[in-house]
């Protein structure tokens, strides 16, 4: 964690969030993520969870409240310091992986071919797929999507990443080599919030685990204390079903 600047990276205020239909994801929620932190949020589905990273995105707007980023609230300038990888990949499926990795360099950063390219290739060795740059996603296997996913995202070089459920869609041998990549990045120091159901991962990488459930947050702690000895009774109940 960036002990030296006090800014936490993020900070929700009071955020609620309705959809069509009355159904309510986000109740009032506030949180503060701190520089470096990584932070995991589990709960059961329908809980809010991907509304809220949806919403730090930019995704989607919250009908009250605000969120800032470094201090300053979220806009179009402030969304670029943030990168997302989803569920689902995403990828374009009639680009190659390395015209992929480009693309949002040379629009939102107006890089040179010659410049992208030279950063994706880097970005492709980093999540270990440095010979797959002329491939195209329907050739590559869940996991290696996954893994081209979190290069493009981190293309744009983001202060804080954000990953929701990003191995859910993949088979269980092809689970370990994307959360390979998350942990080299958290011991890089990034920034991050991670939904996901992977008890295991959530408590080897969370240095802080967020309960939620009907759009709030029931309980936070240390991933160990968390864990070993969570306080509230919803908390309980929920983690008594799933580990």
């Amino acid at each position: 964690m960036d002990r030296e600047n006090p800014v936490p990276a993020v900070q929700i205020l009071q955020a609620s969030k309705s959809f069509a239909g009355g159904v309510t994801a986000l109740r009032e929620l506030s949180l503060e993520v701190q520089q470096g932190e990584r932070v995991v949020i589990i709960g059961p589905s329908g809980s809010g969870k991907s509304t809220l990273l949806r919403c730090l995105a930019g995704l989607e707007p919250v009908d009250a409240g605000r969120i800032l980023i470094e201090g300053v609230p979220l806009d179009e300038k402030t969304r670029r310091k943030i990168g997302m990888v989803f569920q689902s990949f995403n990828l374009f499926p009639h680009l190659t992986v390395l015209d992929n990795l480009n693309l949002a360099q040379r629009l939102v950063q107006k890089k040179s071919l010659a410049e992208a390219t030279a950063a994706s290739l880097e970005l492709l060795a980093r999540v270990n797929m440095p010979d797959k740059a002329r491939s195209l996603p329907g050739e590559l296997s869940g996991g290696q999507q996954q893994r081209v996913a979190i290069a493009r995202a981190l293309a744009l070089k983001p202060r804080i990443m954000l990953f929701d459920e990003v191995t859910s869609a993949l088979d269980p041998e092809m689970i370990g080599e994307v959360l390979s990549v998350i942990r080299d990045l958290a011991q890089a120091g990034m920034t991050m919030l991670v939904v996901t159901h992977e008890m295991a991962f959530a408590r080897e990488l969370g240095e802080r685990v967020i309960f939620m459930e009907q759009g709030e947050v029931i309980e936070t702690g240390d991933s160990k204390s968390f864990f070993a000895r969570p306080r509230e009774a919803r908390t309980r109940d929920f983690l008594s079903r799933i580990l």
